[in-house]
């Protein structure tokens, strides 16, 4: 892998591992001022900005305790990284994991664009309450 790959995969995994230990703070600290996070979920929405990001990751964080990013498979070309995930965390305690991709660009030693694919479908019918028989 190139030095590159090298340095973008090691941002990726550091942003990986502050969501996982619940660190806005950190998770920002990787992306750019103009950082685009875009979600193809029907359940997901994109936000664009720095700081428009730290305010939604927060909420997420918050909503979604034990959140873990298992990493099943990370891709690397120069400064694109894609990574297939399992997501596992409880969402009002209940448990769910999901599978899922990410598609980063970097620049400058910044994530500046995260595309994130994951079906809302499959977490739904883990995490919906069922009707009383």
């Amino acid at each position: 892998m190139s030095e590159r790959g090298e340095a973008a995969a090691a941002t990726v995994r550091a942003y990986l591992d502050a969501l996982n230990r619940g660190s806005v703070d950190e998770a920002v600290r990787c992306v750019s001022d103009g950082f685009i996070n875009e979600h193809t979920s029907a359940l997901g929405e994109t936000v664009v900005g720095r700081e428009a990001y730290r305010e939604r990751l927060g909420a997420f964080l918050g909503r979604f305790a034990g959140l873990h990013y298992q990493i099943e498979q990370m891709i690397v070309d120069g400064d694109a990284v894609a990574v297939a995930y399992r997501m596992s965390a409880r969402c009002e305690e209940r448990p769910f994991s999901i599978r899922g991709m990410f598609r980063f660009q970097l620049q400058g030693g910044h994530i500046v664009h995260r595309v994130d694919y994951w079906d809302s479908a499959d977490f739904l019918r883990q995490v919906e309450i069922q009707p009383k028989r």
